[in-house]
């Protein structure tokens, strides 16, 4: 069984389909960290960002692992280092790629393999796994998501301003939105959940009971 969970950054859907994952013993992808893990790679080699070509040959060369809540590059833990400031505002330069992206929706697809998978992301509906038997849109207020995402700079040693976070955030958003492939829209066939006022615990809550309702209703083999 493969459930997706798509949304725009700080809506509490990496936690959430971790904690979902966890709840149900499947299989979690955290399919944007493999954009971050690209981008990582390419600092640490000099690489021109701009450079499409360059990225999408570097990208091929990459291992890259989601093993649980860690994330591996070339069998390195980077699973903090691709969550600074920094990589979060050059991501884009991997996520707008058609060529990484294409790459890494051939890996996202292989991880799955034949594994109940809880997948999270930004296209994950729509274009990875568009036969999903659960498709969620989790989503919030920019207000609340940018407080969010400050929490989270904060807990990691980085201190920005509410209106610079609110600013990264609107930038990035529009990015997702308006990327040539695999944009940030919501499958025909999503629920849309707004988390705004509700704890995370009960987010993972109204997504587990519906999971749990699909898979009530599938024939048994």
């Amino acid at each position: 069984m493969i459930v997706v969970i798509d949304g725009p950054a700080g809506a509490g859907k990496s936690s959430a389909a971790r904690a979902l994952a966890r709840r149900l013993g499947f299989r979690f992808l955290d399919t944007g960290a493999m954009y971050r893990a690209v981008v990582l790679a390419a600092l640490r080699q000099k690489l021109e960002l701009a450079d499409a070509a360059a990225l999408a040959a570097l990208a091929r060369t990459l291992q890259i692992e989601l093993t649980g809540d860690r994330v591996l590059l070339e069998g390195e833990d980077v699973t903090s280092a691709i969550r600074s400031a920094d990589i979060t505002g050059l991501t884009h330069y991997a996520a707008d790629n058609p060529a990484v992206r294409q790459h890494l929706v051939e890996l996202q697809r292989s991880a799955a393999g034949q594994h109940d998978v809880v997948s999270e992301g930004r296209d994950q509906g729509t274009v990875v796994f568009p036969q999903a038997e659960c498709k969620f849109f989790v989503t919030a207020s920019p207000a609340e998501r940018a407080r969010r995402r400050m929490r989270d700079l904060e807990a990691r040693g980085e201190r920005l301003g509410f209106d610079e976070v609110l600013a990264a955030q609107e930038l990035r958003d529009t990015r997702d939105r308006t990327r040539a492939v695999g944009p940030l829209v919501p499958a025909a066939d999503a629920l849309e959940i707004w988390t705004d006022g509700l704890s995370p615990e009960e987010v993972v809550a109204r997504l587990e009971s519906v999971v749990r309702a699909k898979m009530a209703d599938q024939p048994h083999t």
